[in-house]
């Protein structure tokens, strides 16, 4: 059997299997180190990011066979070569109309509006991020780079993840303050926020006496979500979304009750309480979701929120915990295949950056530097596409699954 074959249905399957096992974290894929390429990765909007990954994989395959190739003349008859010649000449076709592709869509004219959207890059330290005595400091950087790019027109504003350093809702003089300054700007406004929520609980049944409860059973329990919120000119609250893909070890404690022993490994309240819904934000210039910190880099998380249409994709992080590392470059390297995948421009701000503007090309309109407190404002065009990726999800994906088990049962019976 080719390598050309087998190694890249072996590595999309490990791909795959590794974005989904144990909660998932597909950082890294082989495909995203073709971002800039734009041409190649186009298809990525049939089969995702994992079908980039297959095409690298069984070019440097092809380059093995090649190399084998006079070895495999020696010891095999020249009939038993035909499957390695004839992958070659499907693997080269493939490519071309890979290529052809591309090029179409890059150059495809679709339907959309021009929309004005500003992201705020507060480059908050993360010593200070929570620490109260900076907390007015905090606020006075994020309203006052807001001023500024409203000069701009923006329709939207962005603000990063958990940019306000207090429980916007519950927290009533901070809140009432935001939402002042709010009808200043004239636009939108996106931003991060832990928000604080009283659930009721009820003792009897924690203590398993269902059945037998009283009044004086209930009681409150308050619980962490990390949110985004949308405020309209107004200063009103018109969409909230809950982060819905924690971070294990970070955002909260897996299987807590089996580790018992082990806390989490960044400073906060405590455990977040995971959203449930894929709300999508509805305003005049459009509909889009948000995607909170390093959910964006879950291809099959990100599709679900378009599934039924929208216009562009918002990202909100504070990737400060990478420092000066390739990290925050790589953060953003994977919401260039999310654009592309469902053919929706990107708006990412980020507290110490890379926050930037990703067309549903892919690509990269601007961008800003480390740890530099700005601001960008770029006008970008909303894109109502639905792909196949959108639509149909990881099939291709669920084909090397099938390719995979068919050649192991293939080892098995020889």
């Amino acid at each position: 059997m080719p390598v050309l074959f087998v190694a890249p249905v072996f590595w999309t399957v490990l791909e795959f299997v590794r974005a989904y096992a144990l909660t998932g974290f597909p950082w890294s894929s082989l495909g995203y180190s073709q971002y800039k390429f734009l041409p190649f990765i186009q298809i990525a909007d049939i089969t995702g990011i994992y079908g980039i990954s297959f095409l690298l994989v069984a070019v440097n395959g092809a380059f093995a066979d090649a190399i084998l190739l006079k070895q495999r003349k020696i010891e095999r008859p020249l009939y038993s070569l035909m499957p390695t010649i004839v992958g070659g000449i499907i693997l080269f076709i493939v490519l071309i109309a890979t290529f052809s592709y591309g090029l179409y869509r890059l150059n495809q004219k679709r339907h959309g509006v021009n929309i004005r959207a500003a992201v705020i890059q507060g480059s908050i330290e993360q010593d200070k991020k929570w620490d109260i005595a900076y907390q007015n400091a905090v606020i006075n950087t994020y309203q006052e780079l807001s001023l500024q790019a409203s000069q701009g027109h923006p329709d939207i504003i962005v603000w990063p993840e958990t940019s306000v350093p207090f429980y916007f809702g519950r927290d009533k003089e901070f809140t009432e303050s935001l939402t002042s300054f709010q009808r200043q700007l004239n636009s939108y406004l996106l931003f991060g926020s832990v928000l604080a929520k009283e659930q009721k609980t009820n003792s009897a049944d924690s203590q398993g006496l269902k059945g037998k409860r009283t009044a004086h059973d209930t009681q409150y329990q308050m619980q962490y979500t990390n949110s985004a919120v949308l405020l309209n000119k107004n200063g009103n609250v018109t969409y909230v979304y809950d982060k819905i893909h924690l971070v294990p070890f970070g955002e909260y404690v897996p299987l807590r009750k089996l580790l018992f022993f082990i806390d989490k490994l960044v400073v906060g309240v405590g455990d977040y309480t995971p959203g449930d819904s894929y709300i999508k934000a509805v305003t005049p210039f459009g509909s889009f979701g948000t995607h909170i910190c390093y959910e964006i880099i879950f291809p099959g998380l990100v599709r679900k929120f378009y599934v039924r249409g929208g216009d562009f994709i918002a990202t909100i992080t504070n990737d400060a915990w990478f420092g000066k590392t390739h990290g925050p470059y790589q953060h953003f390297s994977m919401a260039v295949f999310r654009a592309i995948e469902n053919r929706k421009p990107v708006i990412r701000a980020a507290n110490t950056g890379i926050s930037g503007f990703i067309d549903s090309n892919g690509r990269i309109l601007a961008i800003t530097k480390l740890f530099e407190r700005t601001y960008l404002t770029e006008d970008i065009k909303t894109d109502m596409t639905l792909t196949l990726y959108t639509r149909y999800g990881d099939i291709f994906s669920y084909l090397c699954i099938v390719c995979f088990v068919l050649l192991m049962i293939k080892k098995e019976n020889r």
